[in-house]
């Protein structure tokens, strides 16, 4: 049996899934229920919903439709997007979620993760990394991809690891959206 899992990520702005090119010129495409349960009757392990616009807004919106998606689908959901506080957390655990996705968050307060991971155990905490290549190395990016961190993407994922973050969630920028596959080179580092 391979070790490999399926791991759809929906990109949800408002009520309606989207599609990112390079996080940006954003696609609509439908109802993410439908597709999350497209995915799921095709066997996907688990689920990421992305609410890409929550830092804009200030708050994730996506409790409503997590509430939905749970009814329909028996495997684990992470939702990320706009996690700011651990009642931010709270609330989207209690919708039905089994792992939180946290980025912008973590960059301006690392130890957010450790507070975090304690409250509700490292195994709902996700770091997510949306890192950029520049020149050699990768920089983690933040705000959808908007704003730079000057953070080392490599050094950042052992730095959360330490803190207390159970998984770590990669994106690569250069290749997100473009239907290319993988950036291999990013994942070997």
């Amino acid at each position: 049996s391979s070790n490999i899992r399926i791991i759809p990520r929906l990109d949800i702005k408002g009520q309606n899934l989207i599609k990112g090119i390079h996080l940006e010129g954003l696609r609509v495409m439908g109802n993410p229920n439908d597709f999350a349960k497209l995915y799921y009757n095709n066997g996907a392990d688990e689920i990421i919903y992305m609410d890409v616009v929550a830092s804009l807004y200030g708050r994730n919106n996506l409790h409503d439709i997590i509430k939905s998606t749970v009814k329909d689908i028996f495997i684990p959901i992470t939702v990320g997007g706009g996690i700011k506080n651990l009642d931010d957390i709270d609330q989207i655990l209690r919708s039905g979620a089994e792992k939180v996705a946290i980025n912008t968050a973590i960059t301006k307060d690392p130890e957010f993760i450790t507070r975090a991971s304690r409250r509700f155990g490292s195994q709902c905490i996700v770091a997510s990394i949306e890192a950029k290549q520049n020149g050699t190395s990768w920089e983690v990016m933040v705000e959808n991809g908007r704003e730079k961190t000057n953070i080392d993407a490599i050094q950042w994922a052992e730095q959360v690891e330490k803190l207390g973050a159970g998984e770590i969630l990669i994106t690569s920028i250069d290749m997100e959206g473009t239907c290319k596959g993988f950036d291999d080179q990013l994942i070997e580092n």
